[in-house]
């Protein structure tokens, strides 16, 4: 049976995105990398513009700069707790807040993020019959590039809650569907040293 496709419409009204920003940068000698200019702009804005979304569909979990991030999203959380706890904690903040079914979930450390990566990984959930999805590199899987439902967050929650961090261990708990996304291995491509930004 061919998967149910999903209109522009229809993921208005379903999926919010949200760029995750919220790490300490240790790699990056405590530098915000949402705001580390890339090719002449922080690397938020080329992630925006990449995923060609409008402010009011964004959520940005970021726990420094809050101000500076407001411009770019209508809506800026910070994790429920204040230690650093990982791109889980930020993913769960945004489940709180979330007015739609689905998240789709991209790291801000990743300037170029892959095309159609919504509607492939939509469709790819939908033939699986999973209530997520994530990207699958070729190599390796690739865990925050992602399509949740919100559905998990009391899982998350009590995840979080049991003292675990491990993005793949959760995401191995929900059972998502993987994605093959190996045509666009370079667009996983990650900027977590300074020596990345001029690769």
């Amino acid at each position: 049976m061919p998967a149910k496709q999903i209109t522009d419409k229809t993921m208005q009204n379903i999926i919010t995105y949200l760029i995750l920003a919220g790490g300490r940068g240790q790699r990056m000698n405590g530098v915000d990398k949402g705001l580390m200019q890339w090719q002449g702009k922080p690397m938020i804005e080329h992630v925006i513009r990449f995923l060609n979304i409008p402010a009011d569909k964004i959520i940005i979990s970021a726990n420094r700069n809050l101000q500076t991030y407001i411009n770019y999203s209508n809506i800026v959380i910070t994790d429920l707790a204040n230690d650093f706890q990982g791109p889980l904690a930020g993913i769960l903040s945004a489940m709180q807040v979330c007015t739609t079914p689905y998240l789709l979930c991209v790291p801000c450390d990743s300037p170029l993020p892959p095309e159609n990566m919504l509607k492939n990984l939509w469709q790819c959930m939908q033939m699986q019959k999973k209530s997520s999805a994530l990207c699958h590199d070729g190599e390796r899987l690739q865990p925050l590039f992602a399509l949740l439902s919100c559905q998990h967050k009391q899982a998350l929650d009590d995840f979080l809650q049991q003292g675990q961090r491990k993005v793949h261990d959760f995401m191995a708990q929900i059972d998502p569907a993987i994605c093959d996304f190996s045509a666009q291995k370079n667009r996983f491509y990650n900027i977590n040293y300074p020596a990345d930004i001029n690769p």
